[in-house]
């Protein structure tokens, strides 16, 4: 959650850090600060609210300097105000912290750090840090960096800091365990950190990822230099940025969210760009091609995901098990690590995350690890902490994704499951050449069907203005359709705050069915395939209660249209393949229901975009 910008040059540091900030405020948008050191004086902003309210604040502030870090947060410990924004400064001034994560001791801390009398502004877990640090100079003698080490050493918990002081002007010390940060390398020995890439892309493409328990100096006299907590000097891997600038702007859209629904022709296609080849009849997984065999052999595969990425995995489950015939069992990340599950080193785990960075995860990950399991990653961040702990993997391709609610990432996730599922169910030979062969083509149409429904955005808006000031709405889908439920459902209440729940549409007798009357929109997805007739029946008994349905259908269909209040046909596709059609038009109803609200659509309440603290 929170973002984190920091930079130390020959450039004036506030431009590089605000405009920082405004990239990064989709991990965070309670409040935001930022410190800048000019001349011995270390001047520090913050405000509660958007970026935008600390940007004209400081603007009427002192904002030169050539170094300065900066923060925008997503609240954990304290209400989201003034006070409890990040930059945190020791009692003297001489020394600020901004900080992303969890200490998990900062009680005993604290209590320590009062009865030896150093007091507290805020009601924050960061403020122990400052104080840790600052206690750690005057105590031991040492120098910042050391101090920084020392401190860290006494701290439980995940942590991406970034700490300025007074005393060392040539010097920003950062470090991370659990939490991202990079390290960009410019072109005049300066140097920008940031919790993720999109700040630094406008200045260089030469990266450094922290790993855990790292420590970053950067020094305008030294360079840059790696330790770990335990003092042993590390080597830094400078690697290249492959994210285009453009890809972090709106390009004509009025939200990134609508912008990113329209892209996903493009982002689908570049996910089985090089994997798939209908000339020539394969599918194929560079990434994993290691342990395809152990895939192969495996007796059962366990997803792990959290959000719309779990969602994404159900999805999967439903595929691999049909094409591949292999057991897959699907699990919530942030369940999965506190149940003592039973794991072995003949399972495979694996974990699904857009960013790469999501905390429970990689907690998942490391106990899998721990057992022995095979470990494999599917995300859409080069570099992220889930591509350096997994054994293999694969990438989306589907380029950055701004707004918070996920949309190209899920179709994105979607298509290299239906990729290993199409994969390995031919090297099993569990499907016949001609079906492979069928699905591939199938596959192969699917982004310039994306691209048919997009074009029908005007009528599904007709349909959001309807339903625009529903309390609740229902969302029904069998077999591979039914996680699309649960994601159209996801979609309307995080963006919109309307209560939305998705089901099997089966279930909806045993219990939700109570919930329908002549108010409630009831979303099914009602494409041809081997449970239409079921669905159809399903349909009748929402009518038979007076429930509005609106239904996804295969372009058509008449039965559905006859009975249905409005219908929004999709292309004809392999039934394997309806999630990544059918998922479109929920997109794009949630996305125009929310503006209609007046809804902040990138930006949700209570929500951010890399949840990376548990």
């Amino acid at each position: 959650m929170c973002g984190i910008v920091a930079y130390i040059g020959k450039k004036e540091a506030y431009p590089i850090i605000i405009k920082g900030l405004q990239r990064l405020e989709y991990r965070g948008y309670d409040s935001a600060g930022i410190a800048l050191l000019d001349n011995g004086e270390l001047n520090v902003y913050k405000k509660q609210g958007k970026v935008s309210m600390l940007s004209n604040y400081a603007e009427t502030q002192n904002t030169k300097g050539n170094s300065g870090i900066g923060h925008t947060r997503w609240a954990t410990h304290g209400l989201p105000n003034d006070v409890n924004s990040h930059p945190h400064t020791s009692t003297n001034g001489d020394i600020s912290v901004i900080h992303n994560g969890i200490i998990e001791n900062y009680a005993p801390i604290k209590a320590e750090l009062i009865s030896r009398g150093y007091t507290f502004q805020s009601e924050t877990d960061t403020e122990v840090l400052v104080h840790l640090i600052d206690d750690a100079l005057k105590q031991e003698k040492v120098n910042l960096s050391e101090a920084v080490r020392l401190a860290l050493q006494n701290v439980v918990g995940a942590y991406a800091i970034v700490v300025i002081s007074k005393d060392y002007p040539n010097q920003l010390v950062a470090a991370r365990k659990s939490s991202p940060l990079v390290v960009g390398i410019g072109s005049e020995g300066d140097f920008y950190l940031a919790s993720d890439a999109t700040p630094i892309i406008e200045y260089t493409k030469q990266v450094v990822y922290l790993n855990d328990e790292e420590i970053a100096i950067v020094d305008l006299n030294e360079g840059l230099k790696i330790i770990n907590i335990a003092n042993q000097e590390k080597t830094a891997y400078v690697q290249e940025l492959e994210m285009h600038l453009e890809a972090l702007e709106k390009g004509g859209y009025e939200h990134f969210m609508l912008k990113e629904i329209h892209e996903q022709p493009r982002s689908i296609r570049d996910c089985f760009r090089g994997r798939l080849n209908v000339e020539e009849g394969w599918v194929a997984l560079g990434g994993i091609k290691d342990y395809e065999q152990k895939l192969l052999n495996a007796q059962r595969l366990i997803m792990i995901a959290c959000g719309t990425s779990w969602h994404a995995c159900l999805v999967g489950e439903y595929l691999i098990e049909d094409l591949a015939r292999i057991n897959v069992e699907v699990e919530y990340a942030s369940e999965f690590r506190y149940r003592n599950p039973i794991i072995n080193e003949n399972d495979i785990v694996i974990a699904l995350s857009q960013s790469g960075e999501t905390a429970d995860t990689m907690a998942a990950l490391t106990l899998a690890k721990s057992k022995g399991a095979t470990i494999l990653g599917i995300c859409n961040v080069v570099g992220s902490s889930i591509s350096r702990i997994t054994d293999a993997g694969s990438y989306t391709h589907a380029g950055p994704e701004i707004g918070v609610a996920s949309t190209k990432a899920f179709t994105a996730q979607v298509t290299v499951l239906t990729l290993l599922a199409l994969r390995l169910a031919y090297k099993k030979g569990t499907i016949t050449r001609k079906k492979f062969q069928s699905i591939i083509q199938e596959l192969d149409a699917i982004p310039e069907k994306v691209q048919r429904i997009l074009e029908k955005d005007k009528m599904i808006e007709e349909i959001a203005a309807v339903y625009k000031d529903s309390k609740n709405a229902l969302y029904l889908g069998r077999g591979s359709s039914f996680p699309v439920a649960l994601e159209g459902a996801l979609k309307l209440k995080e963006i919109s705050y309307i209560h939305a729940e998705g089901y099997p549409a089966a279930e909806m007798k045993h219990g939700p069915i109570a919930l329908i009357d002549e108010e409630i929109p009831v979303f099914v997805i009602a494409t041809k395939g081997t449970s239409y007739e079921k669905v159809v029946s399903n349909i009748q008994e929402v009518k038979a209660r007076k429930g509005k349905i609106i239904a996804i259908v295969t372009e058509g269909d008449t039965q559905v249209k006859e009975i249905a209040d409005h219908v929004i046909e999709i292309p004809d596709t392999d039934e394997n393949l309806v999630p990544l059609l059918a998922t479109i038009p929920l997109q794009l109803l949630s996305y125009h229901i929310s503006v209609m609200r007046g809804c902040n659509v990138d930006q949700p309440r209570n929500l951010a975009k890399s949840v990376t603290v548990e």
